[in-house]
């Protein structure tokens, strides 16, 4: 199982990239490959206001369907149309072409840092995936 240093984890089993005016989010390696074959991503609207922890779409795969959750709170400012015909880019690419949507964190600092902090680095995440074995 693959769990990149440089990325934060939350404990609903979705990852953030810190990039330039906003978070990119997708789900891990250990969710993806828990719900097996994904068959169709529900992705948040462009536009849509979201507070962490609430669900923001849905994943559904050949076993079950997912709710998908905001790591953080903020505006999404784009989302990953190519998984509207690709939904198995999430299985082959988990970190790269499977990601879900970018966010634009709250203009709240104070709560985006909070939001940030409450997420988990590599080993914590990695101690999470053992626990849920």
């Amino acid at each position: 199982m693959e769990i990149p240093a440089e990325l934060r984890y939350s404990s609903d089993h979705e990852w953030v990239r810190l990039g330039d005016g906003g978070v990119q989010v997708g789900i891990t390696d250990f969710a993806q490959d828990a719900l097996g074959d994904v068959v169709y991503v529900d992705l948040p609207e462009i536009g849509a206001q979201l507070t962490a922890t609430d669900p923001m779409g849905e994943i559904e795969s050949t076993k079950t369907v997912q709710d998908l959750y905001a790591p953080i709170s903020g505006e999404v400012i784009e989302a990953n149309v190519a998984l509207e015909d690709e939904p198995q880019l999430v299985n082959e690419s988990p970190y790269g072409d499977g990601w879900m949507c970018v966010i634009a964190p709250t203009d709240d600092a104070a709560r985006a840092d909070a939001e940030m902090a409450a997420l988990l680095d590599a080993d914590g995440y990695a101690a999470l995936t053992t626990e849920d074995v």
